[in-house]
């Protein structure tokens, strides 16, 4: 009987497998290769595009800092300026007043009563002078008290003084300066305010 010999082509099946075997595992690593190039080329993109995004919004947000930067700029320009307007208005105001109270000054001071001293503080104003009388001083007091320009008059001193035989007395007063036409509290600021009460001069008052 005739022997055949497989091994051979055993050997070359064997051998057929494996060069399937390693070409398929090739394959593979060439495929996951790809599939992570891919995926990593994909996050890629994915992360430069978010970058993209990110330096427009700091881009955006420089200019909204410099624009808040401008604005806040602005309203401390705003802001000098309505000081200095309030300070003119003020100043306005001010001329206005001591044009009114040396008026007022003139017409208020009664016969028997001259001033030889004014002094301001603020809103307080200090008179000094000499009176025939305490009654002559209260007098005046009261004329103060009604002229609309001045306003509680707090009588400090009032004693005789040798010196001048016709006023012996020497006074010192302090009155509160106001202005009627400046709006009262809750008083509609449109709405012109009344006018101050003119006090009537007494006859044969003399002022220094």
């Amino acid at each position: 009987m005739a022997k055949i010999n497989l091994l051979p082509w055993r050997e070359e099946r064997r051998k057929l497998r494996q060069k399937d075997f390693y070409g398929m595992l090739g394959l593979a690593a060439l495929a996951g290769v790809l599939v992570s190039f891919l995926i990593v080329s994909y996050y890629n993109g994915r992360i430069g595009s978010q970058n993209s995004r990110n330096q427009y919004l700091h881009a955006e947000i420089t200019k909204v800092d410099g624009q808040i930067k401008e604005i806040t700029e602005l309203d401390q320009k705003k802001n000098r300026l309505l000081a200095r307007k309030e300070v003119i208005e003020q100043l306005q105001a001010n001329r206005s007043q001591m044009v009114h109270l040396f008026d007022s000054l003139v017409r208020t001071i009664p016969d028997g009563v001259t001033l030889s001293a004014i002094k301001q503080e603020g809103d307080i104003l200090t008179l000094t002078g000499r009176s025939q009388s305490n009654a002559r001083v209260s007098t005046y007091m009261r004329t103060l008290e009604g002229s609309g320009w001045m306003s509680k008059p707090d009588l400090n001193i009032i004693e005789a003084k040798a010196g001048n035989p016709g006023l012996p007395y020497e006074f010192n007063l302090k009155v509160k300066l106001v202005n009627p036409n400046a709006p009262k509290e809750g008083e509609d600021a449109g709405k012109p305010a009344a006018a101050p009460a003119s006090a009537t001069p007494a006859a044969g008052g003399t002022s220094s």
